[in-house]
C-alpha cells in the first residue's frame, strides 16, 4: 500500500484533532482493520492517554475562548503529531523515508491547525455560544470520517483532505478579512464615542445665568 495518501490524510486530520487520530489508528490497528498501523500506536498506555486526552479536547473545544487558548497550546503539539504519525507510518511500510513521511505529516497538520485556530478566532466573535459547540462536533465528525475512509480508500481520503484543507484555508482568508473589518469598526465607534465624551465635557451643561452689574452713578446735569 501507498503510504504518502494515509500520511497526508493522518497529518491534515492531526491538526484538527491529533488525539483522534492517534485513538483511532491505534483501535484499527489492534483490531486487525489494518496491518499498516505500527505497533507504537496500538500500545495500551499509548491509547488510554489518547482518550483521555481527546476527552479533554472534546470539552475544551466546545467552550468560548477557551478553545482558542487550548489552539495557542497545541500549535506545536498538532504538528508534532502530524509528523511523529507520519514518520511511524512509513517506517511501518518501507516505502517512503520517515523525514520525508514526517515532513509531509507536519506541514500538513500545521496548516490544518491553522486553518482551525483561525476559524476559532473567528467564531469567538459571535454572540452567541452555540456555533462552538456545532463547529466542534463537525470537525470531530470529520475527523473520524475520513481517518476511517483512509483504512480502506487511501486515495480517496487524501482527496477529500486536500479538498478541506483547500476549502479551509479560503474560508479563513474569507473570516480573517472579515475580523479585521469588524475590529476597525470597533475602534473606530470607540474612538467616535471618546472623542463624543470628551467635547461633552468642554461645555458646562448647567451654565450659571449672568448676574446684572449695579448701576452706575449718574452721570453729571445736561
Amino acid at each position: 500500500m501507498d503510504v504518502l495518501p494515509l500520511v497526508f490524510t493522518s497529518g491534515w486530520a492531526s491538526g484538527v484533532n491529533a488525539y483522534v487520530v492517534v485513538l483511532l489508528l491505534g483501535l484499527f490497528g489492534m483490531t486487525g482493520v489494518s496491518d499498516d498501523i505500527p505497533q507504537t500506536l496500538q500500545r495500551p498506555e499509548v491509547l488510554i492517554t489518547a482518550g483521555v486526552l481527546f476527552l479533554c479536547e472534546a470539552v475544551a473545544d466546545k467552550i468560548p475562548y477557551v478553545d482558542s487558548v487550548w489552539d495557542s497550546v497545541h500549535t506545536v503539539v498538532r504538528p508534532l503529531a502530524g509528523a511523529w504519525i507520519g514518520a511511524l507510518l512509513a517506517g511501518q511500510s518501507g516505502s517512503v523515508s520517515d523525514v520525508a513521511a514526517g515532513l509531509l505529516g507536519g506541514s500538513t497538520a500545521l496548516a490544518s491547525h491553522t486553518v482551525k485556530a483561525g476559524t476559532r478566532m473567528a467564531v469567538n466573535t459571535s454572540p452567541e455560544p452555540f456555533s462552538n459547540f456545532v463547529l466542534s462536533f463537525a470537525e470531530d465528525l470529520g475527523v473520524g470520517g475520513v481517518v476511517s475512509l483512509a483504512m480502506f480508500h487511501p486515495e480517496a481520503a487524501a482527496i477529500i483532505a486536500g479538498v478541506l484543507l483547500v476549502s479551509g484555508l479560503a474560508v479563513l482568508w474569507f473570516l480573517a478579512s472579515r475580523v479585521r473589518r469588524f475590529l476597525r469598526r470597533r475602534a473606530q465607534r470607540r474612538e467616535e464615542r471618546r472623542l463624543a465624551s470628551r467635547r461633552s465635557g468642554q461645555h458646562d451643561p448647567h451654565p450659571q445665568p449672568r448676574q446684572h452689574e449695579p448701576p452706575g452713578p449718574p452721570g453729571p446735569p445736561a
